[in-house]
């Protein structure tokens, strides 16, 4: 492996944590931020997505145990989707080690724009709680399981992915699909962590210094999303989602630049 881990690398890491853990909380997309990192750093693709899932984890506990104590989602309302979200990202792990994911190059693009294009064009969305477009068992045996298989095969743009299922299918506030989303993403990155714990694909001493810097961040994004609410959150996941079709398009060389 040629991966030479200096001081000045780890502090470039921690930096990209920290900025990854606030945006993240808020809108999702933080492996956005840190998987191109650790690419550049010459880490190995999938030691890279294995140590983002470890700093991201530390990052969604710590937003989804501010956002409890905070009173924006109770966890025995999202036990089961917790649940079910878990059992997704282990498979979804499971499944990376084995697979060609060059399908998402497909998928993904078509998704970022979707989301992106709702909530600029529904501005009410999220506004307010509306009656649910499918059932909460529809919900969790199908939609979160999928999210989370997603989170453990690859991974950045899931807390923007369960956001807005969240208000679209299931009508909820923003700010509640927002919280809820920090809990579900918490669930599919331990399990799909677990699974790269045991195939030894971790770097802890890399993964350390960038759980640091992700609880940092994730704790300042946290009282964002308190303090600002949707004035802070729809931009946000609208920006996110942009650049990350514009890292999309860029790759596979269908931008002129």
């Amino acid at each position: 492996m040629d991966f030479a881990l200096t001081p000045e690398i780890l502090l470039i890491l921690f930096s990209a944590a920290v900025v990854a853990g606030f945006v993240d909380t808020i809108a999702g997309g933080g492996g956005l931020i840190t998987i191109p990192v650790l690419l550049l750093a010459q880490v190995p693709p999938l030691h890279a997505l294995a140590t983002n899932k470890l700093q991201g984890s530390f990052g969604s506990l710590t937003a989804s145990t501010m956002l409890i104590r905070k009173g924006l989602v109770k966890f025995s309302d999202v036990r089961l989707l917790f649940l079910c979200s878990l059992i997704g990202g282990g498979l979804g792990a499971f499944a990376v080690q084995f697979v060609n994911v060059q399908a998402l190059d497909v998928i993904i693009p078509v998704v970022l724009v979707t989301i992106a294009l709702y909530f600029l064009l529904a501005p009410n969305a999220g506004a307010f709680e509306r009656h649910p477009r499918i059932t909460d068992a529809t919900y969790r045996s199908t939609v979160v399981p999928i999210i989370g298989f997603y989170d453990g095969m690859f991974g950045p743009g899931t807390g923007s992915f369960f956001s807005l299922t969240g208000v679209a299918l299931r009508g909820q506030n923003l700010i509640t699909a927002t919280a809820n989303a920090k809990v579900l993403n918490f669930g599919s990155n331990i399990a799909s962590l677990a699974v790269f714990i045991l195939g030894g694909k971790v770097l802890w001493a890399t993964g350390a210094a960038m759980v640091a810097g992700q609880v940092i961040g994730a704790w300042g994004g946290s009282h964002a999303v308190v303090r600002g609410g949707t004035r802070i959150i729809r931009p946000m996941i609208v920006t996110v989602c942009c650049v990350m079709l514009g890292r999309y398009l860029w790759q596979k060389g269908m931008l002129p630049f």
